[in-house]
């Protein structure tokens, strides 16, 4: 297949009709009229993301940064590990958001796109925040350092590396498919062993500020997950031509390789933490990994894995559940928005 390439689009084209004609590769003048959009139901999405709002200063970390030197060797290790990895994803999850938006040719998502990039700004910023209020500034270092000098850390993100890149370097309409898949698996399943580990600790009464801005997360998370796999939908709609068994197969083995690596991740970071059912929360990653899967179109990779395995984390970030699916492989369907087809609450 002939790979269409991407232009940056330019700001104004007053010849150009305001309603987008396609969401890449096609011709808007860059106008919003949020009463006028090719898609009118990412209205939704834009009022849910913005709704979300948060400051890392807003949280108190006062009672954390007395209680950290109480925690265990083991889970201090694995919270400075754990936030160096979130720190590692959220940062250029910044950066990957503005790019989807410089080859969109739709002014909806581009505004859509900046607030995400501002909230994973904001993200980046908390973890930041976090490590200041309860460790030394060499430990904070040495935390920010994990995402390139851990060698399980570097072969865990060593796909994303590789697919964000490549969309940086060759910004086709092919490229800019997987960078979403990717962007999808990222916001909802490679956060959410280091998720838990944070919550199991507020569950012992533990670190309950640092949970509270996990939350806030987490939150965010899930709402710019499930625009991205709506905006994947749509973009593959308007180029059928890339709805293929290949593209399918390419993503059912991202999908397969990146739960291995999660559930080796943690393994190797919450191996030692006392009270962390591992068996349980390799049920939780592949249980995360299907609902991913279902908002991007297709079925169930783990067949035994649809119900959530930790139902105590619903305590901390409500409404994991109710997803529902329909399926990639159905060439022939019409795209409609999500909430129509699927029923899709929150993830």
């Amino acid at each position: 297949m002939l790979q269409q390439i991407l232009k940056k689009v330019t700001v104004l084209n007053p010849e150009n009709p305001n309603k987008s004609t396609a969401l890449f590769g096609g011709k808007s003048s860059g106008i919003l009229n949020w009463n006028d959009l090719a898609y009118p139901h990412f209205y939704d999405y834009r009022e849910q993301i913005r709704a979300l709002f948060w400051r890392a200063s807003e949280v108190d970390m006062t009672h954390d940064s007395k209680q950290f030197p109480t925690l265990s060797h083991t889970e201090q290790e694995a919270f400075l590990k754990i936030i160096g990895l979130l720190a590692t994803l959220d940062g250029p999850q910044t950066d990957i958001a503005m790019r989807i938006a410089d080859y969109s040719t739709d002014p909806s998502v581009k505004s859509i796109m900046a607030t995400i990039a501002d909230q994973e700004s904001e993200h980046n910023h908390s973890y930041a925040y976090v490590l200041s209020s309860v460790t030394s500034f060499d430990k904070q270092i040495q935390s920010f350092e994990t995402g390139r000098t851990d060698a399980t850390l570097l072969k865990r993100n060593e796909r994303i590396i590789d697919v964000y890149n490549t969309f940086a370097r060759e910004p086709s309409i092919e490229n800019v498919l997987k960078t979403m898949v990717y962007s999808a698996l990222l916001e909802g399943l490679f956060f959410y062993s280091g998720f838990a580990f944070f919550y199991h600790l507020a569950r012992h009464q533990k670190m309950v500020g640092t949970s509270t801005m996990i939350s806030y997360i987490n939150r965010d998370e899930l709402q710019h997950g499930k625009f991205i796999s709506e905006l994947f939908r749509a973009t593959l709609a308007e180029n059928p031509e890339h709805n293929t068994e290949e593209l399918s197969e390419w993503i059912y083995e991202q999908f397969t390789y990146s739960v291995q690596q999660e559930i080796h991740w943690s393994i190797y970071v919450l191996k030692d933490v006392h009270g962390i059912d591992l068996e349980e929360l390799a049920g939780y990653i592949k249980y995360r990994a299907n609902k991913m899967l279902r908002l991007l179109g297709l079925s169930d990779l783990y067949e035994s894995h649809s119900e959530n395995p930790m139902k105590w984390i619903r305590a901390y970030v409500d409404n994991f559940d109710d997803t529902k699916t329909d399926f990639f492989e159905q060439k022939s369907r019409q795209y409609t928005k999500v909430g129509d087809l699927n029923g899709f609450d929150e993830l």
